[in-house]
Protein backbone atom coordinates (compact mmCIF):
# COMPACT_ATOMS: atom_id res chain seq x y z
CA UNK A 1 0.00 0.00 0.00
CA UNK A 2 1.17 3.53 -1.10
CA UNK A 3 1.22 5.98 1.99
CA UNK A 4 -0.41 9.64 1.35
CA UNK A 5 3.16 11.48 1.74
CA UNK A 6 4.15 8.42 -1.17
CA UNK A 7 1.48 9.60 -3.57
CA UNK A 8 2.70 13.40 -2.46
CA UNK A 9 6.05 12.16 -3.75
CA UNK A 10 5.09 10.60 -6.89
CA UNK A 11 2.44 13.28 -8.14
CA UNK A 12 5.44 15.54 -7.97
CA UNK A 13 7.66 13.67 -10.11
CA UNK A 14 4.77 13.26 -12.84
CA UNK A 15 4.46 16.74 -13.29
CA UNK A 16 7.08 16.60 -15.56
CA UNK A 17 6.77 13.43 -17.69
CA UNK A 18 4.34 13.56 -20.27
CA UNK A 19 1.36 11.32 -21.21
CA UNK A 20 2.94 7.60 -23.12
CA UNK A 21 -0.23 5.66 -23.88
CA UNK A 22 -4.06 7.38 -25.40
CA UNK A 23 -6.84 5.26 -24.03
CA UNK A 24 -9.47 5.99 -27.14
CA UNK A 25 -12.15 4.42 -28.64
CA UNK A 26 -11.04 0.90 -28.74
CA UNK A 27 -10.98 1.37 -24.44
CA UNK A 28 -8.13 -0.83 -22.74
CA UNK A 29 -7.94 -4.10 -24.47
CA UNK A 30 -5.66 -6.94 -23.52
CA UNK A 31 -2.62 -6.02 -25.99
CA UNK A 32 -2.61 -2.28 -24.57
CA UNK A 33 -2.35 -3.40 -20.93
CA UNK A 34 0.58 -5.85 -21.57
CA UNK A 35 2.23 -2.76 -22.88
CA UNK A 36 1.30 -0.82 -19.71
CA UNK A 37 2.68 -3.56 -17.33
CA UNK A 38 5.56 -3.35 -19.70
CA UNK A 39 6.41 0.44 -19.70
CA UNK A 40 5.76 0.30 -15.68
CA UNK A 41 8.17 -2.51 -15.17
CA UNK A 42 10.76 -0.41 -17.19
CA UNK A 43 9.84 2.99 -15.76
CA UNK A 44 7.55 2.64 -11.85
CA UNK A 45 5.62 5.98 -12.98
CA UNK A 46 3.71 6.78 -16.47
CA UNK A 47 0.42 9.12 -17.42
CA UNK A 48 -2.10 7.86 -19.65
CA UNK A 49 -4.50 9.54 -21.70
CA UNK A 50 -8.25 9.39 -21.71
CA UNK A 51 -9.27 10.57 -25.46
CA UNK A 52 -12.35 12.67 -25.88
CA UNK A 53 -13.97 9.43 -28.46
CA UNK A 54 -12.91 6.90 -25.41
CA UNK A 55 -15.89 4.40 -25.31
CA UNK A 56 -14.95 3.97 -21.72
CA UNK A 57 -15.54 6.22 -18.97
CA UNK A 58 -12.33 7.60 -16.86
CA UNK A 59 -13.99 5.48 -13.74
CA UNK A 60 -13.57 2.15 -15.88
CA UNK A 61 -10.22 3.03 -17.31
CA UNK A 62 -9.16 3.30 -13.50
CA UNK A 63 -11.02 0.18 -11.94
CA UNK A 64 -9.24 -2.03 -15.39
CA UNK A 65 -5.48 -0.35 -14.43
CA UNK A 66 -6.38 -1.15 -10.45
CA UNK A 67 -7.61 -5.20 -11.22
CA UNK A 68 -4.02 -5.37 -12.62
CA UNK A 69 -2.14 -4.21 -9.38
CA UNK A 70 -1.20 -0.75 -11.11
CA UNK A 71 -1.65 2.06 -8.21
CA UNK A 72 -3.80 4.86 -9.47
CA UNK A 73 -1.79 7.34 -8.03
CA UNK A 74 -4.04 10.73 -9.11
CA UNK A 75 -6.47 11.69 -12.01
CA UNK A 76 -6.13 15.27 -13.81
CA UNK A 77 -8.82 16.10 -16.43
CA UNK A 78 -8.44 13.16 -18.66
CA UNK A 79 -4.77 12.05 -17.90
CA UNK A 80 -4.13 9.17 -15.01
CA UNK A 81 -0.97 9.21 -12.86
CA UNK A 82 -0.04 5.31 -12.35
CA UNK A 83 2.32 3.59 -10.55
CA UNK A 84 3.51 0.05 -10.00
CA UNK A 85 6.89 -1.30 -8.18
CA UNK A 86 9.73 -2.62 -9.92
CA UNK A 87 12.93 -4.76 -9.27
CA UNK A 88 13.64 -4.25 -13.04
CA UNK A 89 13.25 -0.27 -13.37
CA UNK A 90 15.95 1.57 -14.94
CA UNK A 91 15.89 4.42 -13.00
CA UNK A 92 14.06 3.07 -9.87
CA UNK A 93 11.63 5.53 -7.39
CA UNK A 94 13.03 5.51 -3.75
CA UNK A 95 10.92 6.92 -1.30
CA UNK A 96 12.26 8.16 2.00
CA UNK A 97 11.64 6.29 5.35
Amino acid sequence: MITTKQKCYLRSLAQTIKPVFQIGKDGINENMLRDILAYLNKNELMKISLLQNATITMDDAINILEQADIFVIQKIGRQIVCYKHSDNAKNPIIFEK
